[in-house]
């Protein structure tokens, strides 16, 4: 058996056993398409699924929009409150984040596994939610860039 499918395996199950059905699904899906089809295409995939998953994490986004549920009128208020305005600040700086997650992830994709255990112990052990591998890689390039 192979270490890819052993690695896939344990995170399936850490995802099943951490009620993190995001990890436990994507390393189902990919144990699954890497045991029927083989290792050949899994790089092929690989260059192309960051981009549709960061394409339906904004249709996600973007779902209030499209209801109707948001409109220009909280448009406008977020940039009147001191809350809205944090936020938008806060989004600025998770997006900067996450675009430094990607190219850390990128060039060291070894880390991912490590934040994939520390988001499952998260949601298992302290009452968490799976925020995403993207910006927890981001914190930890920038952390590393200030100890380096």
């Amino acid at each position: 058996m192979s270490q890819s499918i052993i690695i896939l395996t344990a995170v399936a199950l850490l995802g099943i056993i951490g009620k993190n059905s995001s990890v436990a699904v994507a390393a189902g899906v990919l144990l699954v398409f890497r045991l029927l089809v083989g290792e050949r295409p899994v790089p092929h995939l690989e260059e192309h699924i960051l981009k549709v998953g960061i394409t339906v994490i904004t249709l996600a986004v973007l779902v209030p929009f499209a209801t109707g549920e948001v409109g220009i009128g909280s448009l406008l208020n977020s940039f009147r409150s001191y809350p809205g305005f944090l936020s938008i600040l806060v989004g600025i700086i998770i997006a900067y984040l996450g675009g430094k997650g990607v190219t850390f992830l990128t060039s060291q994709p070894q880390v991912l596994i490590g934040l994939l255990i520390g988001t499952i112990i998260g949601v298992a052990f302290f009452k968490g939610v799976p925020v995403g591998p993207l910006i927890g890689a981001g914190i930890v390039a920038m952390i590393l860039s200030k100890i380096s």
